[in-house]
C-alpha cells in the first residue's frame, strides 16, 4: 500500500445550500483574502468522483436519514477521473464532529472491493483495511452509488480551515464504472443551489468569520451519498 492517512483529528464541517449570486459574492472575497488548495490548477476546480458503499441493511442511508449521532460511511474516492490516486475513506460522524481516515489503494484493490470481492483486504496490516475486510464479509458492505462533483477549495493555516464550494453534484445512479470519465450522470437535485463547506478544526477563527459575514446560505445537513440515491427504490 501507498501512503496512509489514518487517525486524522476530528473536525467540524459546516454545511450549506448556496445560490449562484451568494456563491460568487463570497468567491470573491475567499480569492482577495486566502489560498486556493493546491489541486485547483490555475484557479480552475478539480474533479471528484466517490464510489459510496452500504450494507445489506442501507445503515449509512437510514441511519443519516434517521439522524443517528455516531455513525460510519465507507468510499473509494478518485480525482479528475484518474487511478493515479486511489482512496479507501471511512468518514465518522462523532456528534457534532468528523473524523475521516484514509488510506491509498492499489488499482488491483479497488477493483475487487468494487467487485464486492474482500479477499484482498484478508493480510492487510492498515487499521482501515482491516476494519473494510470486517464489514464486507460481516455486513456484506457492497458498492451503491457513484457521486461526481467539481471542487473549488480554499485554505488557511489557522485551525486548519478549508472552504469549499462543491459545484454540479451528479449521481451515476446504479453504474460501477469509477474510471470511465464519459460515464452518463444526472442532477440528483432540482434546485439552483451549490453546496458550501465549511471546515476547521476547534473554532473558526475571526478572519475568517469576518469573511462569512453578510452571505446568505441555507445552513443544512446535507449529505451528497443520500441525495444521489434518491433515484434508487430501497426496503
Amino acid at each position: 500500500m501507498q501512503q496512509k492517512r489514518n487517525g486524522l483529528p476530528a473536525r467540524h464541517e459546516l454545511k450549506y445550500f448556496i445560490n449562484p449570486a451568494e456563491l460568487e459574492v463570497l468567491r470573491q472575497r475567499l480569492r482577495g483574502a486566502l489560498e486556493m488548495d493546491s489541486h485547483c490548477v490555475n484557479g480552475e476546480p478539480y474533479a471528484i468522483r466517490s464510489l459510496y458503499f452500504d450494507d445489506v441493511e442501507d445503515s449509512a442511508f437510514y441511519d443519516k436519514q434517521a439522524g443517528v449521532m455516531h455513525r460510519d460511511k465507507y468510499r473509494i474516492r478518485i480525482y479528475n477521473f484518474s487511478d493515479r490516486a486511489i482512496f479507501l475513506e471511512r468518514k465518522r460522524k462523532m456528534g457534532d464532529l468528523i473524523q475521516k481516515s484514509s488510506v491509498a489503494i492499489t488499482r488491483r484493490l479497488c477493483d475487487q472491493l468494487i467487485d464486492g470481492n474482500p479477499s484482498g483486504l484478508y493480510r492487510a496490516q492498515n487499521p482501515l483495511l482491516q476494519d473494510m475486510y470486517v464489514q464486507m464479509r460481516t455486513k456484506l458492505l457492497r458498492p451503491r452509488v457513484i457521486v461526481d462533483y467539481e471542487r473549488e477549495a480554499y485554505i488557511h493555516p489557522a485551525e486548519d480551515v478549508r472552504i469549499t464550494f462543491d459545484l454540479t453534484l451528479r449521481s451515476g445512479l446504479a453504474s460501477r464504472e469509477l474510471f470511465n470519465p464519459k460515464l452518463p450522470t444526472v442532477c440528483p437535485h432540482d434546485r439552483n443551489v451549490e453546496i458550501l463547506e465549511v471546515k476547521f478544526n476547534n473554532y473558526l477563527p475571526d478572519y475568517i468569520n469576518a469573511l462569512l459575514h453578510g452571505i446568505s446560505a441555507e445552513r443544512s445537513a446535507v449529505s451528497k451519498y443520500i441525495l444521489c440515491r434518491r433515484f434508487e427504490p430501497l426496503g
